[in-house]
């Protein structure tokens, strides 16, 4: 049996500029792993799919994922996917590798509380800071440090 791998997923929109920002944190067996992003123009909707495309990437091929996130938006891709909510019309180039990543790994959706000090905090810390990087500068990735890692709740 595959391990299961732990992740935190947020994101952050700010609708007056249209920017956002995504954070993960990744905990496995072997430690930790974070990333960041974000895009200058961008809706709520592809923040959070441009985040979740990211985190089927990085996270370890053969591992079951535990995706827990705070954001509506995440944890909705399922439904959305399976045909029980509205069908994706916009960002397909984003939907399709998710779509693909969901079939063919075991990846369970688990919605998150934003306590203080807690893993969610972390990321939706880190999100906040995406978005406004990215509304400063455009769209962007950068990996998350280790020492600031140590400090994820995990």
């Amino acid at each position: 049996m595959s391990d299961v791998v732990r992740i935190w997923l947020e994101i952050s929109h700010n609708a007056a500029f249209r920017c956002g920002g995504w954070a993960f944190v990744i905990a496995d067996g072997d430690g930790r792993l974070g990333a960041v992003g974000g895009e200058r123009t961008a809706s709520p909707e592809r923040i959070a799919l441009a985040g979740l495309a990211d985190v089927l990437k990085t996270a370890p091929a053969t591992a079951s994922l535990q995706i827990h996130s705070a954001a509506k938006l995440v944890v909705g891709v399922p439904r959305r996917l399976d045909g029980s909510g509205e069908p994706p019309a916009e960002d397909l180039e984003l939907w399709a590798p998710i779509a693909t990543a969901l079939k063919t790994r075991a990846v369970r959706f688990v919605p998150a509380e934003n306590r203080p000090r807690s893993p969610t905090a972390f990321a939706v810390a880190w999100s906040e800071l995406a978005r406004d990087k990215a509304k400063a500068g455009g769209a962007f990735r950068a990996i998350i440090p280790k020492p600031n890692l140590a400090k994820a709740g995990v």
